[in-house]
């Protein structure tokens, strides 16, 4: 409220900036978009992304490196760290955290004096910051002006608050969603004319090995492990893979104690599980997991996801590229 009264003031980065955030509590995709955006952007301009290293042992800026792991960075920094550091095609992508996102901006640019674009990952709320170029992310099933506030809804910011991203993404779009489909979500967000709306879907990708000896194998009953705030496409999808997919989730960043451990393998034993199935974030924190035995990490596989924006790639990049060029 002080900010939208001119009470306090936002100030604005020293190079250009794009947001990636939501209403929301969590489970709208804004890492997964985060990482599409660096991948591509990157192909023209050197990037480094910025989160705020949600749930780490450690506070003030920190970057990313080799020696990093979920407890210095976070799990959400270490999985975007891991999968960018080698995008392929592009300029190397710098991954840092920071609480405060206008400082540690600051020394990026000190570190890196060539640098030419900060993406933030989940910085909408963060408003002594005025970001250059703002995208909002909602859910297809649970769009923010259908939601509520918490405890009885989702929502940890007011619904007016989407008047100020220049962007509208509808995340976890079914493969079924019909051009009717998109406009009954259109026509309930009543967007204003400078704001844009684009529609994105996850994309599963190939599982990997956790432990990097195991071989391939033919399940008909997996474990699917998680602690992501939404955890229902990725059970949909591995329900269409597998017979059975035995679905053991817990909160959004949980960090597994020796008990949840001796529990999850206790399960895939009883259940006689074939494999247990985790995400790409969980494996951020159980990856170095001493307590996560090796026996548990030889069975353990990760599955990847990436979002795909279809025939509407090009166009959405297209506003944000014109930004850069201005910015």
């Amino acid at each position: 409220m002080l900010y939208d009264e001119h009470i306090l003031f936002s100030s604005k980065a020293p190079l250009p900036t794009v947001c990636v955030g939501n209403l929301a509590v969590g489970g709208t995709g804004k890492t997964p978009h985060t990482e599409f955006l660096a991948r591509e952007l990157s192909k023209q301009y050197k990037v480094a992304v910025l989160s705020r290293g949600y749930k780490r042992k450690t506070r003030g800026f920190r970057l990313a490196d080799e020696k990093s792991t979920a407890l210095t960075i976070g799990d959400e920094p270490m999985q975007m760290y891991e999968k960018l550091k080698g995008a392929g095609d592009g300029f190397p992508v710098v991954v840092a955290v920071c609480e405060n996102r206008l400082y540690g901006i600051k020394r990026l640019r000190k570190l890196f004096p060539d640098l030419q674009l900060v993406i933030l990952d989940d910085a909408f709320q963060h408003r002594c910051l005025n970001c250059g170029y703002n995208i909002l992310l909602t859910s297809a099933d649970n769009i923010y002006v259908n939601d509520h506030f918490l405890p009885y809804g989702r929502l940890r910011d007011n619904v007016n608050s989407a008047l100020r991203a220049n962007m509208i993404v509808v995340t976890k779009c079914k493969e079924s969603m019909q051009p009717i489909d998109r406009r009954v979500i259109e026509t309930s967000l009543h967007l204003p004319q400078y704001q844009q709306i684009f529609f994105s879907y996850l994309k599963y990708e190939e599982l990997r090995p956790m432990s990097q000896e195991s071989e391939p194998v033919k399940a008909d009953t997996v474990l699917a492990l998680t602690a992501i705030a939404d955890p229902k496409p990725m059970h949909e999808y591995l329900q269409g893979k597998y017979r059975t997919v035995i679905p053991l989730a817990y909160p959004d960043h949980h960090r597994f104690s020796k008990q949840d451990i001796r529990y999850i393998e206790k399960t895939y034993r009883d259940q006689g599980c074939g494999m247990i199935i985790i995400t790409e974030k969980d494996a951020a924190r159980l990856q170095n997991d001493n307590h996560y035995a090796r026996t548990l990490k030889d069975c353990t596989w990760i599955l990847p996801v990436t979002v795909d924006f279809k025939s509407q790639k090009e166009q959405m990049l297209k506003p944000i590229l014109h930004y850069l060029g201005n910015g």
